[in-house]
């Protein structure tokens, strides 16, 4: 298997004759058919199956294609994969691809691309994708543009994994003959957008690809400005140096609304809030665990943080879709919250003490919700240590299995499917899971196979509600996605939150 690359070789390969040397890093002028858009991450490394990132997915989907899609309504939609037919035992997928799909070297994409994508590199090399596509025991190549997806267990959650996180197909050619390092430095995709050239966490320059079978892009360059910082993003839209901001607060976003030459995109969307949480330390104690929940007052933080708009949850999904169980809640309590600390040993005056880590600015609000939770945790007996970490330290600490008693996150699921929800977040088996025990594998192993699809959503629900009372995870809100921009830059929201430039068109 090929090792993960660690921050210091993709410094060493971007530091190279890689992307670095493409074009030096400029800022683009803000002209009729040039973009220049405020960003909160970069993507981990140019490789689109390496990683589900969810701040990069936006970016990745810029450069690269997935075989199915969504509109900005939250329809499922055709793009590389046309058509598709599972099988009733779910153990065969039947693709129908399009024909007039071409890399940005010129080779055409088939389903040999696609099988090399979701079956033969999960299969050979350590990526995210190994586990999520473990199932696929062959993808047979029936022509050019029929690929049969044939799988060992039941997969019902193929087709929202075909437009989710980390499902973007790659040229099998071109990979196979520059090597993955080769790749990361040159990376070649078949999206709208070309990359151009790169400075790791500053900037990401694209130009138009006229040759994309859905058309070519009005804005023909589009830059992305990596701005972890939220004040710098704020100041990048008020200052007019970007046309489109990403991800700011709540707050200011409705102030920069107000602006005669701006609109702001406030919209509660597919994401959740969650607390992740780590069996160590004070939180191996289930009653800890409750107490943190119930002291948490999601109602006043969404007013205070959100204007209101991020609606609180008592379960690992969002409102509205299949796993969410409408019927159920978790009371903020601060006098239970109290009750079971003093059970557990502790109290005000005597606290337990944990860790906190948060990002700061990745995420609207992120920082100033886990600040107001320390503080409504110190009444009750609980004394978290806040600590900021950047995106990219998260991710290691989670793979690592190293994190704290409690990690604020984001987490992202386009598709609303339950198993993308709670079905990873709190998988034992997957390296998205911070609390690990064998009681949730039990619970999750039949659902992963559950070919019905109301049995399926029905067995999430209650399962869903099942880890919460266990204090496995802290639901918090559903997710708020903001956007800032000029009125002419044709800015399309998609309710799941992707920025996709591809689709504005200036006016």
């Amino acid at each position: 298997m090929t090792p993960n690359l660690t921050r210091r070789d993709m410094g060493r390969l971007l530091a190279g004759a890689g992307l670095a040397s493409l074009l030096p890093g400029r800022v683009l002028a803000q002209t009729a058919d040039t973009l220049s858009i405020a960003y909160p991450g970069d993507v981990p490394v140019w490789d689109p199956n390496l990683r589900t990132h969810v701040v990069g997915h936006s970016l990745f989907k810029c450069v690269f294609d997935q075989p199915l899609t969504y509109t900005p309504d939250l329809k499922l939609s055709p793009a590389i994969v046309t058509a598709w037919q599972a099988s009733p035992d779910g153990k065969t997928l039947e693709l129908t691809l399009r024909d007039d799909v071409s890399f940005h070297n010129g080779d055409r994409l088939t389903a040999e691309d696609f099988r090399y994508t979701f079956f033969e590199r999960p299969h050979a090399e350590k990526l995210d994708t190994t586990g999520i596509w473990r199932r696929v025991s062959d993808i047979e190549v029936a022509s050019p543009t029929r690929a049969i997806m044939r799988f060992s267990d039941a997969m019902p959650s193929a087709i929202p994994w075909l437009s989710f996180l980390a499902s973007f197909v790659v040229p099998k050619k071109y990979m196979t003959s520059v090597g993955r390092d080769g790749f990361i430095a040159r990376p070649v995709g078949s999206g709208p957008y070309r990359l151009a050239s790169y400075q790791q966490n500053a900037r990401i320059g694209l130009e138009a690809f006229d040759g994309y079978w859905d058309g070519a892009p009005a804005y023909k360059q589009v830059t992305f400005e990596i701005l972890n910082d939220v004040s710098s993003r704020t100041a990048a839209i008020e200052s007019r140096r970007v046309g489109l901001s990403s991800d700011i607060s709540v707050r200011e976003a409705n102030r920069l609304g107000q602006d005669p030459q701006l609109k702001a995109s406030v919209e509660p969307f597919t994401d959740i809030y969650v607390l992740q949480v780590g069996n160590t330390g004070g939180f191996t104690d289930s009653r800890v665990r409750l107490a943190a929940h119930h002291a948490i007052d999601k109602v006043a933080i969404s007013r205070a943080l959100f204007g209101g708009v991020a609606k609180p949850i008592a379960v690992p999904a969002a409102h509205g879709t299949p796993g969410y169980p409408e019927d159920f809640d978790f009371p903020f309590d601060a006098a239970r919250a109290a009750a079971l600390v003093k059970e557990a040993g502790f109290s005000a005056e005597k606290p337990v003490d944990v860790t906190f880590f948060t990002t700061n600015g990745t995420f609207p609000g992120d920082y100033d919700l886990s600040r107001v939770i320390v503080q409504m945790w110190g009444r009750i007996g609980i004394r978290a240590r806040l600590e900021t970490i950047e995106f990219v330290q998260y991710q290691e600490r989670l793979r690592a299995g190293t994190l704290p008693e409690a990690t604020m996150y984001r987490w992202g699921n386009m598709t609303g499917d339950p198993e993308l929800y709670s079905g990873y977040l709190l998988n034992p088996k997957f390296p998205f899971a911070a609390w690990k025990s064998p009681d949730v594998s039990a619970r999750l192993d039949p659902l992963f196979v559950e070919t019905d699809p109301e049995k399926r959503f029905a067995g999430y629900r209650e399962f869903n509600k099942w880890a919460v009372l266990q204090g496995y995870a802290i639901p918090l809100l559903q997710g708020v996605t903001t956007s800032v921009y000029r009125r002419t830059v044709g800015f399309v929201p998609y309710a799941n939150g992707w920025i996709r430039p591809s689709a504005y068109k200036p006016g």
